[in-house]
């Protein structure tokens, strides 16, 4: 294959932190406060823009809740699981690396009793009809390792009586989300809207506010996960007064993202981009012989954490680390070109590729770079073959 000769304008394809928003430059950060105090009347007024923009934008309800939390998407789906969770029997899925953590915190640091796992191998989902929604669930909307979502939420009963916990760091503003169906939904700043890490954002919905008024975890609790006091919500972090302190800076590009997702259209604008970017590595993996998209069906397809596999018998025929080899000469060559960075897929999962497609990547940018994947990987195919002839 003759090698492209169009680069992407923006080679970024991590899935985290993810690309910065079309035409982004550091200019946009010169109206943080820094310096100041988050908790000065300018820093609370950003934090709650943050906080009433990103509930706008999604469409939530009005009486759920929205705090800014520590530890990115993993604090604010840590902090629901200690604060709400043994109540009642749960059930937790996973079917990749995240939500399989998700598993062993429940099981293996809360030590709940009455635990029931549902686990799938990368590129499948359990059988969500087996599921009791009348326990809480544990689970992530969006697998970002395997490619695979939930197809829908109609597997989750309207008159449930557990509440839902979902870690939805890859799936919110770029997915269509069923606020009724959830009680608690997580997500960071670095994932569809390109932010910077560390700030995590935590969704309560009306009955999960009711069990923190109403529950007290048997367990320690660490101070950046209490969420109550005297046995009622702290209302303050829903209010743009965080828990601890967040950088100003960090702040200021998730407004900025924020407006920007605003002058596309909203959610509307941001999920067509995003199923814009999936159809592009459709289309190209339809007519790549030895392409083959990691998840096993259409409808349990990522729009964002798109992966998928190499099926070219030259390389399924080899062992896990001579397959994670080809992979990681593919992503070297790419990245030595200045085409693309890091995509290959998480260590943990299967060896394969992963490109972020959220609403801040261009689709001419995901259409040139598989025209380029296809020449590295045939590249990389002859100099092997070469080598053991």
């Amino acid at each position: 294959m003759q090698k492209p000769t169009t680069k992407p304008a923006c080679p970024n394809f991590s899935s985290g932190p993810c690309a910065k928003r079309p035409g982004w430059t550091p200019d946009v950060l010169k109206g943080a406060p820094t310096g100041r105090s988050h908790r000065a009347s300018i820093g609370v007024k950003k934090l709650a823009e943050v906080i009433e923009k990103s509930k706008a934008i999604l469409g939530m309800p009005a009486d759920y809740r929205l705090a800014i939390v520590p530890g990115s998407d993993t604090g604010a789906i840590e902090m629901a699981m200690w604060s709400l969770l043994g109540a009642r029997g749960v059930d937790v899925l996973g079917w990749e690396v995240f939500g399989k953590m998700w598993i062993i915190d429940v099981t293996k640091q809360l030590k709940l009793s009455d635990v029931r796992t549902f686990d799938a191998a990368f590129g499948s989902i359990p059988d969500l009809s087996q599921v009791d929604t009348d326990r809480d669930v544990v689970f992530t909307w969006n697998g970002t390792t395997s490619g695979v979502k939930v197809p829908n939420g109609d597997w989750i009963k309207s008159d449930r009586k557990g509440l839902t916990i979902c870690d939805s760091t890859s799936a919110v503003f770029a997915m269509d989300i069923p606020w009724d169906k959830l009680d608690v939904v997580t997500w960071s700043w670095q994932k569809v809207l390109g932010g910077e890490a560390a700030h995590g954002m935590l969704a309560l919905s009306p009955r999960a506010v009711e069990r923190l008024n109403s529950y007290a975890p048997p367990w320690p609790m660490p101070k950046v996960f209490r969420l109550t006091k005297g046995g009622k919500l702290v209302e303050e972090p829903f209010e743009g007064k965080t828990i601890n302190t967040p950088s100003m800076l960090a702040v200021e590009d998730c407004l900025d993202a924020l407006k920007w997702a605003e002058g596309i259209g909203g959610l509307k604008g941001l999920m067509a981009r995003t199923n814009a970017n999936l159809k592009a590595v459709e289309d190209w993996v339809a007519k790549t012989e030895w392409a083959e998209f990691l998840p096993e069906r259409a409808d349990i397809r990522s729009n964002t954490s798109i992966c998928f596999k190499v099926v070219d018998s030259w390389l399924t025929g080899k062992d896990e680390e001579a397959q994670r080899k080809v992979i990681k000469s593919v992503e070297t060559m790419l990245d030595k070109e200045g085409v693309a960075y890091e995509i290959a897929n998480h260590r943990d999962a299967p060896p394969s590729f992963r490109i972020w497609g959220g609403a801040t990547v261009e689709t001419s940018d995901v259409k040139s770079l598989l025209e380029w994947v296809s020449w590295a990987y045939d590249s990389v195919k002859a100099q092997e073959q070469a080598k053991a002839a």
